[in-house]
């Protein structure tokens, strides 16, 4: 077999090892939110999956290794959809606008409480889950807000000594009521009049505190 062929075979093997990996996290997926951590069996992710539990064992060496591993794939997906925003956009407010209203979007959506309900239940057993998931969504998502932030002190739009915390501050601005409501099940859904209003008081709390100091 030449080079070429083995590499082709290399990329068939790799394209098909990441197909089947995917089958596996959204078998896992199903189950998970349809029986939390605890209640969730290997057995029946295979089922879902479509796969047999020798394969699943091949990826995943345990059932909190699956979870830890659905975990870190939505909250990555999940943060880089709410970073999606210019790096180079001169007008701060409108880029938090952005960030704002994206975050409102993935916490609100179908399934998201009932994900972070299991996450947070699993956690004080596993850590590593909790680990997983703070690191692949917050984490990512303030150090993705901090970069851009760094820019905007740099050419002296923002005056911020610490962007990452200031990151961190504006994204709780943002959700701390409505995140603890819809946890707790006081409400289902924010409403949108409310979260506007909530999402621009965040912006001008946000830019009084760190807008330019000579402005």
């Amino acid at each position: 077999m030449g080079p070429l062929m083995s590499t082709q075979v290399a990329q068939i093997v790799e394209v098909s090892d990441t197909a089947k990996r995917r089958q596996i996290i959204e078998g896992a997926r199903q189950i998970f939110m349809r029986d939390g951590f605890d209640g969730a069996s290997m057995n029946e992710i295979t089922k879902a999956a479509g796969v047999s539990k020798g394969t699943v064992y091949a990826y995943f060496p345990s059932k909190e290794a699956l979870f830890e591993a659905l975990i870190r794939e939505d909250r990555r997906i999940q943060a880089e959809q709410i970073c999606r925003f210019s790096a180079d956009d001169e007008d701060v407010a409108a880029v938090l606008r952005e960030i704002a209203h994206n975050i409102v979007a993935a916490v609100t959506r179908p399934g998201h409480m009932a994900h972070l309900r299991t996450v947070i239940a699993a956690s004080a057993k596993f850590p590593s889950i909790g680990h997983a998931f703070y690191e692949a969504g917050p984490m990512y998502g303030a150090g993705r807000l901090a970069t851009y932030l760094d820019r905007q002190v740099k050419v002296g739009r923002l005056s911020i000594d610490d962007t990452q915390r200031a990151a961190f501050q504006f994204i709780d601005l943002c959700l701390a009521r409505p995140l603890k409501q819809m946890l707790f099940c006081v409400i289902d859904t924010p409403d949108p009049a409310e979260m506007e209003k909530a999402i621009e008081s965040a912006i001008a709390m946000f830019m009084a505190a760190y807008g330019p100091k000579n402005a």
